[in-house]
Parts: structure tokens; C-alpha cells; sequence
């Protein structure tokens, strides 16, 4: 999980802003701490590396963000599948190799398919899950939203009303600015190697999370292969799709969402978010540029960046 969090508050004098950035920096560091696929003392490859059918004891907030990633994948018709833990490892964006691997490729390919619901009971009652068979959780493609929410979630318990949270390209709004204006939030044109803006959008007690082929993936030959993993053929995600950006009531949905669209790419993924009532803008790389694709508020496009 990236740790380039930001908040930014509109808030009293008084505020203990020592304390807060203090907290802030510890719900990121919790979330990374439970589900991170990097970390080997993590929840999350605690869970990975418990026997089939035997209960792991975890804390509530991985169990929620499970919860949550089980529901997303059945709302989505398996686009967003967190069991891609093994082709992650494979294809060289986990924590295993850092290129691709023909013979692991093979392995997980070759594994019996299973899904999360099918794979995963969850007992949050008594904060517990196991895996009714061997499967490989992975939950890069919404735990940074989750981690967020949690931002989020520490400004609010400080009594803050205005304010913007993010983690790298995910952010959430509390409130408004103290003006009464809308949080003005740059999103990032898909451009591989260079960072620049496209457009605009505002929020207010809203959550936005985009996901992309442009920002981690690597070179095979004349090929990008996005870190973005397609269970559904067991390979990275190969579509027309540059980037989804989706909003939110929370920034765990919305990037859970991002991910699942990327994944579906523009015919299906525009038919889901449509039935999903989702507020979406697809860039599609095409022969003449990028062209848009929106959904909601993004179906009027987003606002230009001056100059641009």
C-alpha cells in the first residue's frame, strides 16, 4: 500500500494538530499493517497461509473490507475478484518476483478456479474467517480506499467538518471547505510517465478512487501489462480501458468499483455501472487519443484544467 497521505483541513485554532496528524498517520499504518501482501505478519498473509477450513482469528476492519470485497465481487459478475493473490505473485507485481514467471503463470492458471464466495466464510461475529479452499487473497484493489475511509473516520472523531483526505490517487471529502465551496479535486490524465491533469471534479461529503494501466505495470517485449489482474483469464487486465474513475459514498466502494470496471473494460463495465447506478468516467485509449466515456455527473464530462 503506498503511504502518501495527505489531509487537508479547514478547522479551529485550537485543534491539537500534533495529535491529529499523529492519528491520521496510524489508521494508514493499521490498515497496512492487517492487509498488505507485502508485510509476512500481516492479517492478510496470515490468512493466505493458514490451512484450508481453519479458522484465523482477525481484527474487525480487515474482516469488513472482506465483507465488503465478497460483495463487490457478486455485485460485479467477478470482475472484482480478491482471490488473484497466486497471478499477482506470478505475473511479477506482488511480493514474490518483480517480472513475470511462465512456469508460476502456469501453476496459477492451472489451479481450480474458486471464487471468494465460494473459497471464503467469514464469521465476524466472532472475528474469524477461514478458507474453505486453497485460495490467495489479494486486497490491493480496495484496501487504500478502505484506509481513507479510516482518515476520514479520525478527522470526524476530532470534530472536524471541513477537510479532504488522500492516499495517493484516492480521496474523500468531509464536508465541504469552510467557505461553503466544494473541495476542488484534480483528476490525473493517463499518461505513462508524466503526471499531469485533465480535469476537475468537486466533491462534498463524497469519496472519488480512479484505477489505471499507467501507473504500475511492466515492459514484456513490445507489451504493458497493467498490475491489474483479470481472474477471469488469469491474466493482467488487456482493454481499450486507461483509467476508471469512479465516485463514492465511501472511498472503499469507489475503489473496489475502479477496479471491477477497469477489469469488465468499456462494454461491459459501462453496462455495469449503468445497472450499478454508478457515477463513472472511463478514458478509452483509441487510435485518435483518449476519448470519454461518463456516467452521473461525468456524463457533462468533467470541468477542463485552465490551459488545458
Amino acid at each position: 500500500m503506498g503511504t502518501r497521505w495527505s489531509a487537508s483541513v479547514d478547522c479551529d485554532a485550537a485543534l491539537d494538530l500534533d495529535a491529529l496528524r499523529q492519528n491520521l498517520a496510524a489508521a494508514v499504518q493499521q490498515v497496512d499493517a492487517q492487509m498488505s501482501p507485502w508485510k509476512p505478519e500481516s492479517d492478510l498473509v496470515r490468512l493466505n497461509r493458514a490451512p484450508v477450513d481453519a479458522w484465523v482469528d482477525l481484527p474487525p476492519e480487515i474482516l469488513e473490507v472482506l465483507t465488503c470485497a465478497m460483495d463487490i465481487h457478486r455485485q460485479s459478475a467477478g470482475a472484482f475478484d480478491p482471490c488473484v493473490g497466486a497471478l499477482v505473485d506470478a505475473w511479477g507485481f506482488g511480493a514474490v518476483r518483480d517480472a513475470p514467471d511462465a512456469a508460476a503463470i502456469h501453476t496459477a492458471r492451472q489451479a481450480a478456479p474458486c471464487t471468494v464466495r465460494e473459497g471464503l466464510e467469514i464469521d465476524r461475529a466472532a472475528g474469524r474467517a477461514r478458507k474453505r479452499a486453497p485460495l490467495q487473497l489479494d486486497l490491493c484493489g480496495i484496501a487504500k480506499g478502505y484506509a481513507v475511509d479510516c482518515m476520514a473516520a479520525v478527522l470526524q472523531q476530532y470534530g472536524v467538518r471541513h477537510a479532504l483526505a488522500a492516499l495517493d490517487g484516492e480521496l474523500r471529502a468531509v464536508g465541504s471547505q469552510a467557505s461553503g465551496a466544494p473541495w476542488a479535486v484534480a483528476l490525473e490524465s493517463p499518461e505513462v510517465g508524466r503526471r499531469a491533469v485533465r480535469g476537475v471534479i468537486e466533491l462534498e461529503d463524497m469519496a472519488v478512487a480512479t484505477s489505471g494501466d499507467y501507473r504500475h505495470y511492466l515492459n514484456v517485449g513490445d507489451a504493458r501489462l497493467a498490475h491489474t489482474m483479470d481472474a477471469r483469464r488469469a491474466a493482467p487486465v488487456n482493454n481499450a480501458v486507461a483509467s476508471v474513475t469512479v465516485l463514492g459514498r465511501t472511498c472503499m466502494e469507489a475503489d473496489a468499483w475502479a477496479t471491477a470496471l477497469l477489469v469488465a473494460g468499456p462494454g461491459e463495465g459501462l453496462g455495469l455501472a449503468q445497472r450499478r447506478g454508478l457515477e463513472v468516467l472511463f478514458l478509452l485509449r483509441r487510435p485518435e487519443g483518449l476519448v470519454e466515456m461518463g456516467l452521473g455527473r461525468f456524463g457533462a464530462s468533467i470541468a477542463p484544467q485552465d490551459g488545458g
